[in-house]
């Protein structure tokens, strides 16, 4: 079963490259076996266009690495936070992409002003608070994790499958890796339709009725949308 997970969060990491989500070595996919408990990560700081499925590394939920000869990513703390505390989430993607950076440099939710958004994403595209100087300085990488689940403390994490931290980037996530990439490209898209909306027009404002209507007919209980 690691095996094919390992396959599987290869594959991944290589569709950020793909979706034109990530340069250089910024971003990481994982993906966890909810049977085993055993998370599968990229390892840090290495090229998407050398690495092979032998690379990735494999831990369990508290850190202690089980099979890999690589460092995992740096951002693997943050990455159990959430796994640890979202039972639903059976992958994460953290990018550095352009426009979700852009809103999360500025401190921003991205709002939800358009079907597009509404359809993968119930509400707003929640941002993180400012950091203090202990969580830097102390356990970083955890505590990123930590402030993201303050962030969600009133937030269905399923129903809002990503969130900005401030002044960093965003991470995603969904039932698996194909899907947090999913999720990814996604938030990304609207936050690059956000920003141009919101240059030709700053008033903007959207239909609350259209935001349920696109969200529930993907998502709710009497989901239409697609075929069965």
């Amino acid at each position: 079963m690691v095996e094919e997970l390992k396959e599987k969060v290869l594959k991944a990491n290589l569709d950020l490259v793909k979706h034109s989500l990530v340069i250089f070595t910024w971003g990481n996919v994982s993906a966890i076996d909810r049977k085993t408990g055993l998370v599968v990560i990229k390892p840090s700081g290495v090229s998407y266009e050398t690495m092979t499925v032998d690379d990735m590394v494999v831990l369990d939920l508290q850190g202690n690495k089980i099979e890999g000869r690589l460092k995992p990513s740096s951002d693997t703390p943050t990455h159990l936070v959430l796994y640890n505390a979202f039972p639903g989430i059976g992958g994460i993607v953290h990018t550095h992409s352009t426009y979700a950076t852009a809103w999360a440099q500025a401190g921003c939710d991205i709002p939800n002003i358009g079907t597009t958004h509404a359809d993968y994403f119930s509400e707003a595209i929640p941002c993180t608070r400012d950091m203090t100087k202990e969580e830097v300085e102390g356990d970083y990488e955890k505590e990123t994790g930590n402030v993201i689940l303050e962030r969600f403390k009133n937030i269905n994490a399923m129903h809002i499958p990503g969130v900005l931290v401030k002044n960093h980037g965003p991470f995603s996530w969904g039932k698996d890796a194909d899907e947090a990439v999913y999720n990814s490209v996604v938030m990304e898209q609207v936050a690059k339709m956000a920003f141009i909306s919101f240059n030709i027009n700053p008033q903007l404002k959207m239909n609350p009725y259209l935001v349920a209507k696109h969200f529930e007919r993907k998502h709710g209980p009497n989901a239409y949308y697609g075929q069965k």
